[in-house]
């Protein structure tokens, strides 16, 4: 592993600190700094641009972050033993880092960026969808940030970027597909972290939309919910609490259809009706 700065190697952040990862936090510790970089340049030039990093632990891609030129860094993070170490990360780049101890959750980051701004981020499993689906489907939009990196659970990244017709498409498909265009960009190994987790993850970069369909994502939501939750039942069955046939029958959709047979504006179409 070639050295990206001066600090010490995150192995030795972190047993000097003794930030062992806390499975309650959905912490996996992201080791390798050559990983770390290909990670921030996938998000582009970031030399004129905020990043917002949930959950960066010891620092890893937040080195990476700063190393490759971000113009600043907001770092959120829970986790109160990690914050010495993210502050030798904040001495080393004076004036370039900002650490806010918030659980991610419960923070509004458009508050604090303005202008060129970019999400990038090893999000903990645990919160990794809802924090996505908050971004992604606020009332406001466009939304505060350019660009979206973040890195998911290999399965939650297919669903992310499934397309209508794939045994991966579903609710989470139409939501990210309706206002963003999402592609996986590579895919991490268990090894590359500590502790290992039991599964591959994928990065995935979330551009978004400039003129996203017009409905409400309250309804759309409640559609997605309600198709997907008995994807097996036909569409008559599975949305008879919103519906049924009538709303189907208004928005121009064969009532026998099932919820992955659809294609996004269709969802939307429906949606609409509500």
């Amino acid at each position: 592993m070639s050295q990206i700065d001066d600090l010490s190697a995150l192995r030795d952040v972190i047993a000097r600190h003794d930030i062992a990862a806390k499975k309650t936090l959905g912490q996996n510790f992201l080791l390798d700094l050559n990983l770390t970089s290909k990670i921030a340049r996938c998000a582009g030039d970031l030399s004129n641009s905020d990043i917002l990093e949930i959950g960066p632990g010891p620092g890893g891609l937040t080195r990476a972050l700063l190393a490759e030129g971000a113009r600043k860094v907001i770092a959120v993070e829970r986790d109160a033993r990690c914050l010495p170490a993210l502050e030798e990360i904040s001495q080393h780049y004076p004036g370039r880092l900002e650490v806010l101890h918030e659980d991610a959750l419960k923070f509004d980051p458009s508050t604090l960026l303005e202008g060129n701004t970019k999400i990038i981020a090893n999000l903990p499993y645990n919160i990794a969808t809802p924090l996505l689906t908050g971004w992604v489907n606020g009332e406001t939009w466009p939304p505060f940030y350019q660009s979206l990196t973040l890195m998911f659970q290999r399965e939650v990244a297919q669903r992310i970027c499934a397309q209508p017709g794939s045994k991966h498409f579903g609710r989470l498909g139409v939501l990210c597909g309706w206002r963003t265009q999402a592609h996986i960009e590579f895919d991490v190994p268990p090894q590359a972290f500590s502790p290992p987790p039991k599964v591959t993850s994928s990065i995935v970069t979330l551009i978004p939309r400039e003129e996203p369909l017009d409905v409400s994502c309250k309804n759309l939501e409640t559609i997605t919910r309600h198709a997907f939750g008995q994807r097996r039942k036909m569409l008559r069955s599975s949305l008879k609490a919103c519906g049924g046939q009538d709303l189907l029958e208004r928005a121009g959709i064969e009532p026998t259809l099932r919820a992955e047979q659809l294609t996004i504006p269709q969802f939307v179409s429906i949606a609409r009706q509500l």
